[in-house]
């Protein structure tokens, strides 16, 4: 059951630049926002967003320049790369664009690589949930076989088995039909929608595809560095307008209401910084 009043990862005044002086880059800046626990958040934004880049910092692949980041209550904005290592080994998985599976490995032992780099076998109750998602996502009569002998889709279905197995505080899943034609796009949201709703998983996608947002159950914009506004789940239609409003009015997230807009329902100017 999802709680929207537990956050499953945030971050708190989360800045982050690139470079010095003239060639400074604000990719956040100043942004406090959270993922709610058995949830599925899509992050949206316009290129240069900076929707990437929380992602990175959320999931401890990048460290910020001020402000704090956590997973669950633990502060990860403080540790070392041992422990980052080890934190998102246990308690985050991912969802790539490219799948990252390992060519000379076949379908099992792609989805058993998180137990093998961690140093342990799952246990029999582990083994009964992988075996269930293997069935549900329809990769039964594929476990021999490895990526290059499977479609798009089914090497993406792997990638959200091996992403699930380990039952991790949270996924994150960065572009993840962005390498799949529209059919098997569809059907490997559903299978995360599927997830969340039904298994309490918590999901935080990054997209540009407002087809894929409408999936989520919640969408938070993102535009130059800041948080926009955060929008319960939409039509792909109604996400498409707002983005287009987004990008052609510069929205700020300053004087913003709950939808993004100020009072007389434009969007003030701002200068743009690229993620």
């Amino acid at each position: 059951m999802d709680n929207p009043d537990i956050m499953v990862a945030r971050v708190e005044r989360a800045t982050k630049t690139y470079g010095s002086g003239t060639n400074r880059v604000i990719a956040l800046d100043d942004v406090t926002v959270g993922i709610p626990a058995g949830r599925f958040t899509a992050i949206m934004g316009p290129s240069g967003s900076g929707k990437s880049t929380l992602m990175h910092v959320m999931a401890g692949l990048d460290s910020v320049t001020g402000g704090r980041v956590f997973l669950g209550d633990t502060e990860i904005s403080g540790l070392g790369d041992g422990e980052l290592t080890i934190l998102r080994r246990r308690r985050v998985g991912f969802v790539f664009q490219a799948f990252n599976l390992v060519p000379t490995l076949d379908v099992r032992a792609n989805i058993l690589l998180p137990f093998e780099i961690d140093g342990h076998r799952p246990t029999l109750a582990q083994r009964e949930w992988i075996d269930g998602l293997i069935e549900l996502l329809g990769l039964t009569d594929r476990l021999g076989h490895r990526p290059h002998e499977l479609s798009g889709g089914q090497q993406q279905r792997v990638a959200i088995v091996r992403a699930l197995a380990t039952r991790p505080d949270l996924v994150f899943a960065d572009e993840p039909t962005g390498n799949l034609d529209s059919r098997t796009g569809r059907e490997v949201l559903g299978v995360l929608q599927d997830a969340s709703r039904s298994s309490g998983q918590s999901i935080a996608m990054v997209t540009h595809d407002p087809v894929a947002a409408s999936y989520a159950d919640r969408i938070v914009f993102l535009a130059d560095g800041r948080v926009v506004a955060e929008r319960e789940s939409s039509t792909a239609e109604e996400i498409s307008a707002f983005m287009l409003g987004m990008e052609s009015q510069g929205m700020d997230s300053q004087g913003m209401d709950s939808q993004g807009m100020d009072s007389q329902g434009t969007a003030p100017q701002r200068t743009a910084a690229r993620a």
